[in-house]
This record gives structure tokens, C-alpha cells and sequence, in this order.
């Protein structure tokens, strides 16, 4: 059955004011103006987060797999129709389990891959990573976790600066998984090798990373430089002041920056006491800490209202709708699938209000209920 979805289309190159999308079979059938009284709410491709431990209550990063679909399903309702199950830095055992439950889901659609944040990360640059665990990358373990994966992994953060990391880079990118820089503290030198080797992907820039130097750039320069890097930004107002969040945007674009949630299990959820990677969390006022120091432990953010915040801070709507689905879509290696709408890519969209608050969500051609 064909079904028309009327609106402010948001499209690849624009905004279509008064538009349609025609949706069959799964599939986006037709993207065409559509003239009406008036505009209608806004029509955007389903968003795609890169970087998500948990929400509702529930976490990924335990490998239980009732749990993750459980967190998959509260981010689908806040229109998220893509995303991966992030990890903190584990012990390799428990790497192995989540892969070896979270894999089924994968082949599912549940989830669009597995993201080990961790552990081949920096001591310094940890942030509310389990200093316990941290260690150098290791070729071995990620093989092992690619072949019980069969697919299943999709992106590795490590800091390129351990030992063994470039290494490490190379195989992941032989075999198709993304590898991101990230809690890292590495130089400008060190990042640009990272690069070189095939890192894509800058995790949570600015977040748990050596800060800028006039006379030692960092990694941040070298990820925002570097034309192939996708860089990840958390718009909550608590990772990043909006105009760092502006900045970084139009130095990279917004077809090279990816707004995350990195939420953790607290999204969606009343302040309180939770737990991440083993380590006690505060969450006060709807942000996450970690209750021995304070560092901020991701956040509470869901992806409409990342937008949202994007949008107020000054961002096009255009653009932060490319941030939201385009880019990471692509930056995962799925944007000949989904992310945008676009005929012949899978029927993912979100209708907003005006206010931008979700009013409905559909994936793979299905409303949600």
C-alpha cells in the first residue's frame, strides 16, 4: 500500500515548504512538492545516533540484550529509528558476551551494529571510563570480536596514541568497522597518523580529548581538519558551549559532524542515582556525573532534543537535519540505505510540530505505535 506524508520536507538539499513524501513497500517511492494551504509539520528522515549506552532505565553496556532492545525502543520513540549500542571500557570477557547477545538483534534491525567505547582508551583523557580496564588495543581480542560479531561490530574509539593502535586502526578498516579517535591524548602528530592509518570518525570532540594549544594543536585541530573525519558533538549545553557547537560546525560542515546523544540510562528518566561501566553516577538537573569526582558520565540527551538545541543555538534547519540522520548514516557506512529522504532508501521519517517535538515516527515503512 502507498501512503503520502505531507509537509515541510526536509531533503539532501533543502527544504521543500510544501512537499510529500510517497512511502511503499518499505521504501521511499517518491520525494515531490505538494501544494497545500498551508506548510504542515516538518517531514525529516528518521535520526541516526552513533553514540548511545542506554535510555529508559535501560543501559547497553551490561550486554544484556533484553535490556538493550528495551533502550532501543525508547530512543525510536523520540525518533530515532538507527542506532548503535555503545560499550564503556570492559573487561574483554564481558565484550565478548555483548557481542555474542547483542549480534541477533543486529540481524534484527533492532540495532545497526555494536560501538566499544573502550578500552583501548587514554588514562588522562578517561573521563567516566573505568580506569580499571583501560588498556592497549589489541589485534587479537579485536578479531576475535569481529568474527563472533559476523558483522555485528561497527565502530572501536581507542586513543591512537597507545600502543598498537595504529595497528589496531588498520583492521578495523580492513574489515569494514569504523575505528574512532577518542579520550584521548594524543598530539596533533599522532592524530593525523591515526588518520592516515583510516580513523573516520572523532568521538565526542572536544569530550575527554587534549585541549586545543597554539603550539600543540591536539587532536580536535586534526579532526576537524582532516577532510574524511566525521566529527561527533553533544548539543545538550553541557558538553559543549553552543558556540563551540557552532564553531566546530562550520569549520567542518555539517556533512562532517554528526550530533550524538551519548545518553546513558538516565535518559528519559527522574534525577537520581544510576551506574555506568561499574562506576556510580549522580544525575542532577538531567546531567549525568560520576559520583566520586564529578566528570560528566554522558548525558541524558535524546536526538530530537539534540536537534532542538542545535536549531536554538543558531544551526539551519537544513544543516542540522544532515547532522541528525545524513552524516552519521554515512559516517556507518549505511548511507546508500537510509538517512535521508530520498527515493529508494528506507522509509524512515519523523513528523515534528512547529516547536519541534515528535509527534509521530515511522520505520521501515510502519508507523510506530
Amino acid at each position: 500500500m502507498t501512503q503520502r506524508v505531507t509537509g515541510q520536507v526536509v531533503t539532501p538539499t533543502g527544504v521543500i515548504r510544501q512537499g510529500c513524501v510517497e512511502v511503499g513497500d518499505g521504501r521511499i517511492r517518491a520525494v515531490a512538492e505538494y501544494p497545500t494551504v498551508r506548510d504542515g509539520h516538518w517531514i525529516l528522515p528518521g535520526f541516526v545516533d552513533m553514540h548511545t549506552h542506554g535510555g529508559g532505565g535501560h543501559t547497553f553496556t551490561t550486554g544484556d540484550p533484553d535490556a538493550a532492545r528495551q533502550a532501543a525502543a525508547f530512543h525510536l520513540r523520540h525518533g530515532t529509528t538507527t542506532l548503535l549500542a555503545s560499550l564503556v571500557s570492559s573487561p574483554f570477557e564481558l565484550m565478548r558476551t555483548a557481542t555474542t547477545a547483542f549480534a541477533p538483534l543486529v540481524r534484527e534491525g533492532v540495532l545497526a551494529g555494536i560501538h566499544f567505547e573502550g578500552p583501548y582508551l587514554s588514562t588522562a583523557r578517561c573521563g567516566a571510563q573505568n580506569p580499571e580496564f583501560l588498556r592497549d588495543p589489541s589485534v587479537e581480542e579485536l578479531t576475535e570480536l569481529i568474527r563472533l560479531g559476523e558483522g555485528a561490530v561497527r565502530m572501536v574509539t581507542l586513543a591512537p596514541e597507545r600502543d598498537g593502535a595504529l595497528d589496531a586502526i588498520r583492521l578495523l578498516t580492513a574489515e569494514r568497522v569504523v575505528a574512532a579517535v577518542g579520550h584521548t591524548d594524543a598530539s596533533h602528530d599522532q592524530t593525523r597518523a591515526a588518520i592516515a592509518a583510516g580513523a573516520s570518525v572523532g568521538t565526542h570532540l572536544f569530550n575527554g580529548m587534549r585541549p586545543v594549544h597554539h603550539r600543540e594543536p591536539g587532536p580536535v585541530v586534526a579532526l576537524l581538519s582532516a577532510p574524511n573525519v566525521v566529527c561527533e558533538l553533544v548539543a545538550d549545553g553541557v558538553h559543549l558551549h553552543d558556540g563551540m557547537l557552532t564553531f566546530a560546525t562550520s569549520v567542518a560542515g555539517p556533512e562532517r559532524t554528526a550530533l550524538i546523544t551519548d545518553a546513558m540510562a538516565a535518559a528519559g528518566m527522574t534525577d537520581g542515582e544510576y551506574e555506568l561501566g561499574g562506576q556510580a553516577v549522580t544525575v542532577t538537573d538531567g546531567v549525568a556525573r560520576l559520583t566520586r569526582d564529578g566528570s560528566i558520565a554522558g548525558s541524558t540527551l535524546t536526538m530530537d532534543a539534540a536537534l532542538r538545541h542545535a536549531v536554538a543555538a543558531g544551526i539551519a534547519m537544513s544543516d542540522a537535519t544532515r547532522m541528525v540522520a545524513t552524516t552519521p548514516a554515512r559516517a556507518l557506512g549505511l548511507g546508500d540505505r537510509l538517512g535521508a529522504l530520498q527515493t529508494g532508501l528506507r522509509a524512515d521519517l519523523v513528523v515534528l510540530d512547529e516547536d519541534l517535538t515528535v509527534l509521530r515516527v515511522m520505520r521501515n515503512g510502519e508507523w510506530l505505535d
